[in-house]
């Protein structure tokens, strides 16, 4: 394993870690949607029993020494701090709000301050940054990249509705303010 790869699992191993601690003291919730934890489980059991195959493991690894030059490496660990980064600043800014995908915690509000003036979800945004950067250094993480972020997409149009219904009056001038995803874009 090479350095920008180490860099990688270190940045999402801190992560991690940060985001298990600062689980600890949220809200309770009002409605939990067991369906993301299942949704999240059934994308590792897919990736897993994708990898397992020695003929995309070939392909991977072709790939993988084609793709992956040291400059594009070094891009991919740049875009996975700062991914990591915005996921972590939108966590700080939502603080005991924060909750499991696609649910509602007691006593909701709505934050549109931070990284939240500029998307409505900039968790997932960060995710997807940090695991573009990781696809980078890395090929075996564009299975995960495409999956989750299609997983994403789907946890905030139905957030969105969850947030219209919360917030009748609030939420539709928050949509046209900001973009869901990406900033400017989408």
């Amino acid at each position: 394993m090479n350095t920008q790869a180490y860099l990688i699992l270190l940045c999402w191993v801190v992560f991690l870690v940060v985001w298990l601690v600062s689980a600890i003291n949220t809200k309770r919730y009002a409605r939990r949607n067991m369906n993301s934890l299942f949704m999240r489980l059934v994308i590792v059991v897919i990736v897993s029993v994708f990898f397992s195959s020695k003929t995309v493991q070939a392909i991977f690894v072709g790939a993988q020494q084609s793709i992956a030059t040291p400059p594009v490496q070094w891009l991919g660990v740049v875009l996975c701090v700062l991914g990591m980064a915005l996921a972590i600043w939108a966590r700080v800014y939502l603080g005991r709000n924060w909750g499991m995908p696609m649910s509602l915690k007691q006593e909701a509000e709505l934050v549109t301050t931070g990284p939240y003036a500029y998307v409505r979800h900039p968790i997932y945004s960060g995710f997807m940054l940090a695991a573009l950067g990781s696809a980078l250094v890395s090929v075996w993480w564009f299975v995960p990249l495409v999956l989750f972020s299609i997983y994403f997409i789907y946890s905030a149009k139905t957030e969105e509705k969850i947030m219209l219904k919360e917030f009748p009056d609030q939420y539709p001038g928050y949509m046209k303010r900001t973009n869901m995803l990406i900033p400017f874009v989408l």
